[in-house]
């Protein structure tokens, strides 16, 4: 195991509280299931396509690519959260590389991967930091490479239920389905793109908005699920 100490606010000690307690996602999510077969390159055989997942927590969305037969890679600044993948890979009998370590500074070469994933990762940092990470994923991207980023929306409840922290972070969010997942940095529209600066040709943008219609309060869970095209 590779381990590397995150500089705040890139990982909110939460999250580590949260994995070494046993919380753990076992399952893929529909969207990263969407991006790999829709964008994985054709030309080759699944075994020589390279995946990468910044903030990969416990390895679910890597599980799935790997028993779908990729060769994939992950990074995450919890080692109680690599620690779980790493076990699961080597009981279900399958290989991945995966470290402990910052997504603003990735430990991997240039060119690298044909694929980068993002599900709710680089939300969890400031704007600053989601920029360097983002640099960071052009990097490591081949040329024609996607990346699929899914930070979430200023027009989630939570927004407005929490107080202002630094670089763009919202902090001790108390309303909405946002409670309890320590910081977050909400993204407008006009942030989301220059969140991809000009490194990257933005392919789809959707926005989603889930209403929670049968408790008292009126909530709306929001997000951004934006795929790019890295420019080389």
């Amino acid at each position: 195991m590779v381990e590397a100490k995150m500089k705040a606010p890139t990982l909110d000690p939460i999250w580590e509280e949260k994995y070494s307690s046993g919380q753990v996602q076992r399952y893929p999510w529909d969207c990263i299931v969407t991006f790999v077969y829709r964008h994985y390159p054709r030309d080759k055989e699944r075994s020589e396509v390279k995946i990468l997942e910044v903030g990969c927590g416990t390895g679910s969305n890597l599980w799935f690519a790997a028993r779908e037969g990729f060769n994939v890679s992950g990074i995450d600044g919890s080692a109680s959260a690599i620690k779980y993948a790493q076990e699961r890979f080597q009981e279900e009998g399958l290989n991945g590389d995966l470290r402990v370590g910052d997504f603003t500074d990735l430990p991997f070469a240039d060119n690298s991967f044909d694929l980068v994933i993002d599900r709710g990762a680089l939300t969890c940092c400031g704007l600053s930091a989601g920029r360097l990470a983002v640099k960071e994923v052009a990097r490591v991207l081949k040329p024609g490479g996607f990346f699929h980023a899914n930070p979430y929306s200023q027009r989630s409840s939570s927004y407005l239920a929490g107080g202002s922290g630094p670089d763009g972070l919202s902090i001790n969010i108390e309303e909405g389905s946002l409670t309890g997942v320590g910081q977050v940095c909400f993204y407008s529209r006009r942030e989301l793109a220059e969140l991809f600066g000009e490194q990257f040709e933005l392919t789809s943008v959707k926005h989603l908005e889930i209403q929670e219609e049968q408790q008292a309060n009126y909530m709306v869970h929001a997000e951004w699920r934006a795929i790019a095209k890295v420019r080389k």
